[in-house]
């Protein structure tokens, strides 16, 4: 193998803000801090990792790369989509169509990510 995935890279202003809702969505503890950084990772310890870094501009087009979020723990669509936009997402629209089988959804800094929807749960 000659690469493998380590750490996922998000740029943000507010690092505390965008790190804390991250590691809220996916119960991922923050690993480490510097002063314009902060590392996620997965309590089991494997990669990829995240890692929220300090950028002085907004962001300001559509995301070229995105994360798409899958439900766990028995949770259905509908739970998880309640659960994530009581954390501060929020619904986007990039253009996606009505019947789309998954929600675009952005972070506090706007950065888009899906959710996926699965085969019997409808939104």
């Amino acid at each position: 193998m000659g690469s493998r995935l380590q750490v996922i890279a998000i740029d943000a202003i507010d690092i505390r803000t965008v790190a804390t809702f991250w590691s809220r969505v996916l119960d991922w503890p923050v690993v480490e801090e510097v002063e314009d950084g902060i590392s996620l990772a997965p309590a089991e310890g494997v990669s990829p990792g995240i890692d929220v870094f300090l950028v002085p501009e907004r962001k300001s087009v559509k995301n070229r790369l995105h994360l798409d979020l899958c439900v766990t723990d028995g949770l259905t669509v509908a739970q998880e989509l309640e659960r994530l936009l009581g954390l501060g997402a929020v619904r986007v629209d990039v253009g996606q169509p009505e019947d789309a089988p998954w929600t675009v959804l952005a972070d506090p800094e706007g950065n888009e990510f899906c959710l996926l929807h699965g085969r019997d749960d409808a939104l």
